[in-house]
């Protein structure tokens, strides 16, 4: 029996556990082989993101290298998974990866607004809310132009509110007092627990197909066009109602962002 078939009888932990003591590149490719699913699965859910400026494959590979980082890095003692640990950081690496690109030009960011007030327009003057044809055909565009605005629309307010996230921990955490190691700092446990909290609260200020669209998307990790199906839905709907969803998380955020500024200065004072 060769060391390759005695990896196989090991679980991943007891494999992280083992490469925590001796580094053994052996065990290193095993687990990136084993965690490869992962990369492929987070690739085509956030598919959306990045097929403007890149492919599928290239994702994987650049998501190889992140799992490979990731178990050096990995800290086996903190209560988190490593599928959980690798999975944000990939999703991570594809945001920074978009935000990187001129994926938005002030022109589509305009085109998402005048199909906001379109099916505004329409809805206060026929009462029900307008199908894709119908918000198409108001603003006289092709189907396809419609669509890939919707898209880039769904995609601002993802990283936007990704943004408005990472502004909201620096702010809370600019004033705090260092101490031996970040994680170990009871102040980022509260902070963590607090961002979590306000999160939660304007996810269930959604409204319910917001809910569960969000749900869907981000907890089931299906992509536009599964999530689509599930609801009868066009996959220009379902993006609608995402971008809504963020859109109002994304205000949210700001208040808290907004209300923690006022207290940084107040301990300033």
């Amino acid at each position: 029996m060769n060391i390759q078939e005695d990896y196989t009888e090991k679980s991943n932990e007891e494999l992280l556990q083992m490469y925590a003591c001796t580094r053994s590149l052996e065990i290193k490719q095993e687990l990136v082989m084993r965690y490869l699913y992962i990369v492929k699965s987070v690739a085509l859910q956030m598919w959306d993101v990045y097929s403007s400026f890149s492919q599928v494959e290239d994702i994987i590979n650049e998501g190889v290298i992140v799992i490979m980082n990731a178990i050096e890095k990995f800290d086996l003692e903190k209560n988190v998974k490593f599928e959980t640990y690798i999975s944000k950081r990939i999703k991570g690496m594809i945001i920074d990866l978009a935000r990187k690109q001129d994926w938005v030009p002030r022109s589509a960011r305009k085109s998402a607004r005048d199909i906001d007030e379109a099916i505004t327009a329409l809805y206060n003057k026929t009462g029900r809310y307008p199908n894709s044809e119908e918000v198409a055909e108001y603003l006289g565009i092709a189907m396809e132009k419609y669509q890939d605005i919707v898209h880039k629309a769904s995609l601002f307010h993802i990283l936007s509110l990704d943004m408005v996230l990472a502004e909201a921990q620096e702010n809370s955490t600019r004033a705090q007092m260092p101490t031996s190691g970040e994680e170990k700092q009871p102040e980022t446990c509260l902070l963590k627990t607090e961002l979590s909290e306000v999160l939660a609260e304007g996810i269930q200020a959604l409204k319910e197909k917001e809910q569960l669209v969000i749900s869907l998307y981000y907890v089931e990790e299906l992509n536009m066009r599964q999530i689509a199906e599930v609801l009868q839905v066009s996959e220009p709907r379902v993006s609608q109602i995402h971008s809504n969803g963020i859109k109002k998380l994304k205000r949210h955020m700001q208040k808290f962002n907004q209300e923690g500024e006022k207290k940084n200065v107040s301990r300033v004072l």
